[in-house]
């Protein structure tokens, strides 16, 4: 009888990897990096020798693990339009077909970055229809993940490579297909996009558990709740929709996230600063590109009707964290927010300066305002206050602010912090005067510091200057 379970258990066992298995990630129709050891694996039957050849003359050669896993690396060349296969051999053998080698980037957050380009029920994206016409494109590939989440990391996701079509284009992320029509139209090669997202999403489900740790006040889920609420719990959607892609190989990271976080300002900075860094550390690469986009305004407590709205807040930390961390960058907002629709329709604009930030800095083309003007040191004349600006530009007849828009939105305070709407001169060596009759003896200035606002401050190549302010009262 013992001998008969112990068989009974090793046709189990055997039969769990009775073939050669891959995520569904490494499918028919992706995207591989170009000029890089690409990581790629799977599961087989323990001790199993696993080969793999692709069509471009590279070979990588493995055994399976006693735990049924293995992984390799596999060279790839630079960047073409010609299509590849890769073969994969081990117990049975698996060809992967119509692959391309190019460019591949990774994005996530939740509902703005989720909006496909079709819209979302009465949201619109603007020019949308014309990026429809002509989603007919090979050399686009996109990889929309579906939702999940899961109280233990996953090896695996639901989704598959698809090329971009009418069809298939109209249900990806608005954003992520017009980052990637830039780039392909800037640089000529194939583009991969992988999206994973879920709307109405706090941060800290998208960061791993072991990691969060250190925040003695986040409850970690013991059970995976069956309410439509799990995607919200710390941990849940990094087990399922983030770490099964492991090290899958790619340029850069977009996020877009923080409307769901703005009841609890305080600690995002430092969950932004953990996420970013636990990311980079799953892939392997401490310096992978990052790039944020800013929340939109909104009118939040008009419309939402709810009470400790900090959108301004999560503005600043986002900011700020652009500024700390290395290879990060801030795609700011100010000028393309809805104020009566939390999925504003310019995703356009925002795609745009998403891929200025990658083709400055990954690509390195010259000649591209990619930065907005950031708030640099304040001083006290008189009545006034004086701001002092950085520019970043390579081209110094840039550094100088739009002086054909009528500047809104600043705010000036006394010693009893209370502030007052502020008029603006714009001086000759760009720094701003601020002042206001109410106002004797300024100690702060804001701008855009509230939660529905219309972008007023502009660079002369017309990027918008991030909501700051110069104190840091509660």
């Amino acid at each position: 009888m013992v001998r008969i379970l112990k068989i009974f258990l090793l046709l189990i066992s055997t039969s769990c990897f009775s073939q050669t298995k891959l995520p569904a990630f490494f499918g028919d129709n992706m995207v591989l990096q170009q000029q890089e050891q690409v990581a790629i694996w799977g599961q087989d039957n323990p001790g199993v020798s696993i080969e793999i050849k692709a069509s471009w003359g590279e070979q990588s050669y493995t055994k399976t693990a006693e735990d049924g896993t293995w992984k390799a690396t596999l060279k790839t060349n630079k960047a073409s339009f010609d299509t590849h296969t890769l073969v994969i051999n081990g117990s049975t053998n698996v060809t992967i077909n119509n692959v391309l080698i190019g460019e591949v980037w990774f994005c996530s957050g939740q509902s703005n970055m989720e909006m496909p380009l079709k819209g979302f029920n009465k949201s619109v994206v603007n020019n949308s229809e014309a990026y429809l016409n002509a989603a007919n494109n090979t050399s686009i590939r996109l990889f929309n993940n579906n939702k999940s989440a899961s109280l233990l990391p996953q090896t695996n996701v639901n989704g598959v490579w698809e090329e971009s079509t009418k069809v298939s284009a109209a249900e990806f992320s608005a954003i992520g297909y017009m980052f990637s029509k830039k780039i392909l139209d800037n640089l000529n090669v194939p583009i991969g996009i992988i999206e994973s997202s879920w709307g109405g999403t706090r941060i800290e489900p998208w960061i791993p558990k072991d990691s969060l740790l250190k925040y003695t006040d986040i409850k970690h889920p013991e059970v995976l709740p069956t309410e439509r609420n799990k995607q919200k719990l710390p941990s849940l959607l990094y087990n399922a929709m983030i770490y099964p892609f492991q090290n899958y190989t790619v340029k850069g990271f977009l996020w877009y996230q923080g409307e769901t976080s703005r009841n609890n300002p305080k600690p995002y900075k430092a969950y932004l600063h953990t996420l970013i860094n636990s990311w980079r550390a799953q892939w392997g690469k401490e310096k992978l590109p990052f790039y944020v986009v800013q929340i939109a305004p909104y009118a939040y407590n008009k419309l939402r009707k709810t009470v400790l709205i900090y959108p301004d807040l999560i503005r600043e930390a986002q900011l700020q964290t652009a500024n700390e961390m290395i290879n990060t960058g801030l795609v700011v907002t100010t000028d393309v927010g809805k104020c009566d629709d939390i999925h504003p329709p310019e995703k356009e604009i925002i795609a745009n300066r998403l891929a200025n930030w990658a083709l400055a800095n990954q690509y390195n083309i010259s000649g591209i305002d990619y930065r907005s003007p950031e708030y640099k040191s304040m001083k006290t004349k008189s009545d006034k206050i004086i701001l002092n600006f950085e520019f970043f530009s390579n081209n110094k007849e840039h550094w100088f602010f739009d002086s054909n828009k009528t500047i809104k939105s600043f705010q000036i305070a006394g010693a009893d912090k209370k502030f007052y709407p502020a008029k603006v001169k714009i001086n000759k060596n760009q720094t701003l005067t601020i002042y206001s009759k109410e106002v004797v003896m300024p100690k702060a200035v804001r701008y855009g510091f509230e939660d529905c606002l219309e972008g007023s401050l502009f660079s002369i190549s017309g990027l918008p200057v991030s909501s700051f302010r110069t104190d840091n009262w509660n």
